[in-house]
């Protein structure tokens, strides 16, 4: 006789309850180390369990959680690092809490989970994901899965996603007003449109197929990643509140962050920049600085020269290349230029002799053999 139906058996005369059948060995055994059950037999004792408010069964090596339906007031469910192929929360109504990264779900069934707030779902492999009827939701995490869209215009509550690295072609946010972050990065994005996303603070979106960014509505973003995309130009004149700015990869051809106080980071390497504009007025609180692969950048305007030259050169933290300058304004009026990399040697004049005179084509000749002719008109 099979064991489970002994049990069954014995019900009446020894007066168990209800019983929860939950078939996974190493879902009933984490059961019972928390004290929950005391015999691994397929079953636990459904009172022991239905008014559990929190459950953590992280890395246990569970396949199956079959039996988590009678846990009716859990709110907060932790199941990552296991090897689940399937989860269904229909039954868990009170369910507000769900944690399920790093499994391999192949379906997820949420709805009828209608108090769900937060839903973290990265590493999984699904390919579908419906959250129409979790109308509460205001944080999802669903990156690193094979998502080919995601329809997210019935979570009008929604501050937070993460969708990057799936096969998603289009995204519709026009319906989350309340989005403060997204991140959805390494898709196929061919456009994006954020002109409803007014509380939006933090954007990350490197590698797409995305040419064009309209991040004029944005007002309060403090942090852009739009990393190795084909942008050609970037107009960040509305936002102020940036802290970081990391456009490398793409194919910009000037940046003016002169409005920029709170700027910290900026990486603009590898684009076509022949015009950068960093005199914002607090360039101390720029701790990280990348220019270097601009060949058509040479001086880049900044507060101080003197100081940039000081504290920007040789360290880890900024790079250039070696034809970069700084300057307090690139358009001549004084000659303020120090060189990056290179060191000048003198200043001569069309005959050759040395000079510090202005008004007259003037040859700057360095250490490194190269040599700049200006004009500096006073």
């Amino acid at each position: 006789m099979k064991k489970g139906l002994l049990i069954l058996l014995c019900l009446p005369m020894i007066g168990f309850g209800q019983l929860t059948y939950v078939p996974d060995d190493n879902f009933e055994q984490a059961l019972i180390n928390m004290g929950y059950d005391n015999m691994l037999d397929d079953y636990v004792q459904t009172s022991n369990i239905n008014t559990l408010t929190y459950l953590s069964v992280t890395g246990q090596s569970i396949s199956d959680l079959t039996g988590i339906e009678d846990f009716t007031a859990l709110t907060s469910l932790w199941c990552n690092d296991n090897q689940l192929t399937s989860l269904d929360v229909t039954s868990n109504d009170t369910l507000v809490y769900l944690h399920c990264n790093n499994n391999q779900l192949a379906t997820l069934n949420l709805n009828g989970a209608n108090a769900l707030t937060t839903l973290y779902g990265s590493f999984n492999p699904l390919t579908s994901l419906d959250v129409s009827q979790n109308t509460a939701l205001s944080l999802l995490y669903c990156d690193n899965n094979q998502l080919t869209s995601i329809d997210v215009s019935n979570n009008a509550s929604l501050e937070h996603l993460n969708c990057y690295n799936n096969q998603i072609t289009s995204l519709d946010i026009t319906q989350n007003t309340f989005l403060e972050t997204l991140s959805c990065d390494s898709n196929q994005l061919t456009s994006l449109d954020l002109t409803q996303n007014t509380a939006l603070r933090s954007l990350s979106c490197n590698s797409t197929q995305i040419t064009s960014l309209d991040v004029s509505q944005n007002t309060f973003l403090e942090m852009l990643h739009y990393c190795n995309n084909q942008l050609t130009s970037l107009d960040v004149t509305q936002n102020t509140f940036l802290e970081v700015l990391d456009v490398r990869g793409n194919q910009l051809t000037s940046l003016d962050l002169t409005q920029h106080t709170f700027l910290e980071a900026l990486g603009c390497s590898d684009n076509q920049l022949a015009f950068l504009d960093l005199r914002n007025g607090n360039n101390i609180s720029l701790e990280f600085l990348w220019c270097n692969g601009n060949p058509n950048l040479s001086c880049i305007n900044v507060d101080d020269s003197v100081w940039s030259n000081t504290n920007w050169i040789s360290s880890l933290y900024y790079t250039f290349d070696p034809q970069q300058y700084f300057s307090n304004n690139c358009s001549g009026t004084g000659i303020e230029e120090h060189t990056i990399n290179k060191h000048l040697l003198k200043v001569t004049d069309l005959l050759g002799r040395e000079t510090k005179q202005t008004n007259q084509p003037l040859f700057y000749i360095y250490d490194d053999g190269t040599v700049e002719k200006r004009i500096i008109i006073e």
